[in-house]
């Protein structure tokens, strides 16, 4: 039905850049909202950022200011810029799409990716 595929995962030093993609693929009609997460080992999934179909973003108070989340409707697609990097940012990063309707289906969905790893030594 629906994929979501991430990249853009790596291996930088504090203090770089990485920007991630996440593309939905599938019979899709449309998709309220789309967010990244992220977990790094021995802890819980937490929300880093997401975005709604229009500007409404939310960011983690640790990422706030240097991570932004962009999207593109018409191919969705969902970015996360990450600047000014830290070791503690160090996790594998899903994406995942909320309230998706499809074409051929009633309802509405989420769905996730499975991830891409963002490794930041110091």
């Amino acid at each position: 039905q629906v994929t979501l595929v991430e990249s853009g995962g790596g291996v930088v030093q504090a203090g770089e850049s990485l920007r991630l993609s996440c593309i939905a693929a599938g019979n899709i009609f449309s998709i309220d909202a789309m967010a990244w997460y992220r977990q790094a080992p021995e802890k819980q999934r937490e929300l880093v950022a997401s975005i709604s179909t229009g500007i409404d973003t939310r960011y983690a108070d640790s990422v706030q200011g240097r991570f932004t989340i962009s999207r593109d409707n018409a191919k969705n697609t969902v970015y996360l810029q990450m600047n000014n990097l830290k070791p503690e940012d160090t996790a594998v990063y899903y994406c995942r799409a909320e309230r998706v309707r499809l074409r051929s289906i009633d309802g509405s969905y989420t769905y996730w990716g499975r991830g891409t790893q963002v490794t930041v030594s110091s």
